[in-house]
């Protein structure tokens, strides 16, 4: 997996997920009829979205030392997402769905009492975060954020599974196409981004730094939500460029 399809991935799914609580937010407002809203909302996306893609593929065909096209000899297959990925986006919308449908009305009920008790003797960060929200600002995002950390520490542990297959996939699209930055630099990135996001979000450096009222925002969702199990792919990723530079 290279830092480009890393990069694209990520990209999408933050836009996805940060569209979808605008429009949530945009929906309790009341204020814009709803069809308005959502393709306001749907075509920003979109745009966002694309923009992202321009600047990542370019930085592609920058890096390309072959010059060869990027499609050649690609086939469908190439292009749909891996068991790894479905995983991902499939934990994020049910991060989603607790995050704005569940967590909100069941803050004090047993389960989920259990499962903050259980995510603060195993995350620090959550700890870190449940002193920031004593301002007052639950609302859920508490909950929340014990529920995206239990999905995070699955997927990690489902992928780490399959993080040989998947550095030898690595290996094999290397010697079909080889990076242009080469294989230890992109290791080299993704390992440093893995350690600062372990330290700024599982240890919880940083929320230390931010203000309560950033959690009232689409930031703040995303902090909470969705954070914790980018944080696991991109430790995966990591961790498959850095066996990819071994031996077979």
């Amino acid at each position: 997996m290279g830092i480009a399809r890393l990069l694209a991935k990520g990209w999408t799914v933050i836009c996805l997920f940060a569209a979808a609580h605008a429009l949530r937010l945009a929906l309790a407002r009341g204020t814009v009829p709803p069809l308005e809203v959502a393709s306001t909302i749907g075509v920003s996306a979109v745009l966002f979205i694309a923009m992202g893609l321009v600047f990542i593929f370019g930085y592609v065909a920058a890096s390309d030392v072959n010059n060869a096209p990027h499609v050649a000899g690609r086939t469908l297959a190439h292009f749909l997402p891996h068991f790894d990925d479905v995983v991902l986006v499939l934990f994020a919308l049910a991060s989603f769905v607790n995050q704005t449908l569940y967590a909100p009305d069941h803050m004090r009920s047993p389960p989920v009492e259990a499962l903050g008790a259980a995510m603060r003797f195993a995350v620090p960060g959550q700890r870190v975060l449940e002193s920031t929200l004593a301002c007052g600002l639950d609302d859920g995002r508490i909950a929340a954020s014990a529920f995206a950390w239990l999905l995070a520490i699955v997927y990690l542990f489902s992928a780490a599974s399959r993080v040989r297959l998947a550095a030898g996939l690595i290996r094999l699209e290397r010697n079909r196409r080889p990076e242009g930055l080469g294989p230890v630099i992109p290791a080299a990135v993704l390992g440093v981004a893995a350690v600062a996001g372990f330290q700024l979000l599982y240890m919880g450096s940083a929320f230390a730094f931010i203000d309560c009222d950033v959690y009232t925002e689409i930031s703040g969702a995303l902090l909470v939500g969705l954070a914790p199990l980018l944080l696991a792919y991109l430790m995966v990723a990591a961790a498959a460029n850095l066996l990819a530079m071994g031996p077979e």
